[in-house]
């Protein structure tokens, strides 16, 4: 039987039931111990389609795409003939926290995840749908030269350009300054669980001026990643089960990662921090370092970071290869909505399956 008829015939069911877990510590290239989320469906056999890598964003972890919906993006890529790995890198709130930079993950944590799996599978490339800062990070692995085994990149929200709602851009380059003083870190867990009196002071903050619902993490989510109420999805396009869930989903992120992200927005593109060696000084000097097909994604009602991001990114890569890559923007989509939304099983997922075949 050829793989893609071993795809059509499975029975396109899988829940979170039928996934088989393992975790599997792995160590990143200067030495942090990380972890990989490897799910198979032992129902449907061997994956054809062979490794896809499942990237999350900053103060998340793998299990952002494992929500509590009828069918997430790891069900449908089960059921496309794909062997899930789901990195919990070093913005993982499974792991011990760290400061840590864009190229601290660029440079040992993507590419110490990618020569695992093909180790562990024996495949001789991988695919790798990429979210948020797992999508800045892997992006700038990418053009950096350091990923040549990944043949193609989905990439959600933003990647290699930025561009910031006008309230975000104010807070992260003229408030964020005035924060070390009192934290080394910013959490929206700080909405159920203090962490000293400025945590205290930072949540009645948000409260008070996030009216948007009765989740004090969805509106501290909202606060501390963008420019909205909601910023990071439309609570139209979540059940209810999925936005308690968010509670538990969300922690911190470390003052490092924030200033990096200050510089990146007044350039409005990546800007390398020049500490690690094999990271260029610049990302946008020349053509992407890359071989990758890249496929640019974003909601339009994204308040994270504007859908303009993605276009530029595009732009971008056309200039150096014309006709290689692609640019989706999804209408009625945000930020996170887009992997856990409601109906994301329909509007999203098979853009993101389509592109990761091709």
């Amino acid at each position: 039987m050829r793989a893609d008829e071993a795809v059509s015939e499975s029975t396109r069911a899988t829940t979170r039931r039928d996934h088989a877990t393992e975790v599997i510590p792995f160590t990143a290239d200067d030495g942090l111990p990380l972890s990989l989320v490897h799910v198979t469906n032992p129902h449907l056999g061997p994956a054809p389609r062979g490794p896809v890598l499942l990237v999350h964003g900053a103060g998340v972890r793998a299990e952002i795409f494992r929500p509590p919906v009828h069918r997430s993006l790891v069900d449908a890529l089960l059921d496309d003939g794909w062997d899930v790995w789901m990195p919990n890198w070093r913005a993982s709130i499974d792991l011990d926290p760290v400061p840590w930079t864009l190229d601290d993950a660029a440079a040992y944590d993507h590419p110490a995840a990618v020569r695992h799996v093909l180790q562990a599978t024996g495949a001789d490339t991988l695919a790798a749908f990429v979210h948020c800062q797992g999508s800045t990070s892997f992006t700038m692995a990418a053009v950096s030269g350091l990923l040549p085994q990944v043949r193609t990149v989905v990439t959600n929200a933003v990647s290699l350009h930025l561009t910031l709602p006008v309230l975000s851009k104010a807070k992260i380059t003229r408030m964020l300054p005035l924060l070390d003083a009192f934290t080394p870190s910013l959490s929206p867990r700080w909405g159920y669980k203090s962490n000293g009196y400025f945590s205290r002071l930072v949540r009645a903050g948000v409260r008070a001026t996030h009216p948007e619902c009765e989740n004090t993490v969805c509106r501290m989510v909202s606060f501390t990643y963008g420019s909205g109420r909601p910023a990071l999805w439309s609570h139209e396009n979540l059940e209810d089960a999925t936005h308690d869930w968010i509670t538990g989903e969300f922690a911190g992120a470390p003052l490092s990662f924030f200033h990096q992200m200050a510089r990146c927005a007044t350039a409005g593109h990546l800007v390398p921090t020049g500490a690690v060696p094999e990271i260029p000084a610049s990302l946008v000097d020349r053509a992407p370092r890359t071989d990758a097909r890249f496929v640019f994604m974003a909601g339009q009602q994204n308040r994270c970071f504007l859908p303009d991001s993605q276009t530029r990114s595009f732009e971008f890569f056309s200039r150096h290869r014309p006709g290689r890559d692609a640019l989706h923007l999804i209408p009625g989509y945000g930020h996170l909505d887009m992997i856990f939304g409601r109906n994301a099983w329909r509007d999203v997922y098979p853009t993101i399956l389509e592109e990761l075949r091709s």
